[in-house]
């Protein structure tokens, strides 16, 4: 069982469906579905995330394509879309990152991002009920 991604003409991904193997009857399942829907189709990976294939085979494509993602050819990757406009693109994973770390949290505080700093932003927890 595969997925593919169905592309509109901005290389956005609009729809992902479950398909065929690729190899299957020897036919060529991204062209087969792109002329049924007569749009660009990509397979993707439903177990590839940030570039790691979380079965130890082969990543495929940097990560499993989502609605809204874009399909950048050059990179042969899927890109989810991007957070917030001060974070940058890791070339490696495909994956937005914000430009500074965020620091670690515990069980009393935790982080986010606010963009109108440009910086990680402590949001204390409630205690746990006994």
């Amino acid at each position: 069982m595969a997925h593919y991604a169905f592309l509109d003409a901005e290389s956005l991904v609009v729809a992902v469906i479950v398909g065929r193997d690729e190899g299957d009857d020897g036919v060529n399942w991204e062209q087969y579905y792109g002329e049924r829907l007569g749009m660009t189709c990509r397979r993707t990976s439903y177990n590839t995330f940030a570039g790691v294939h979380h079965q130890g085979k082969q990543p495929f494509r940097k990560n499993y394509a989502g609605i809204g993602y874009t399909y950048d050819a050059e990179r042969d990757a899927f890109i989810p879309p991007q957070i917030f406009p001060s974070w940058v693109l890791n070339e490696s994973s495909c994956q937005w990152q914000a430009p500074v770390p965020k620091p670690p949290e515990d069980h009393t505080v935790a982080y986010e991002w606010d963009e109108a700093s440009v910086s990680w932003v402590a949001v204390e927890l409630e205690p746990l009920a006994p």
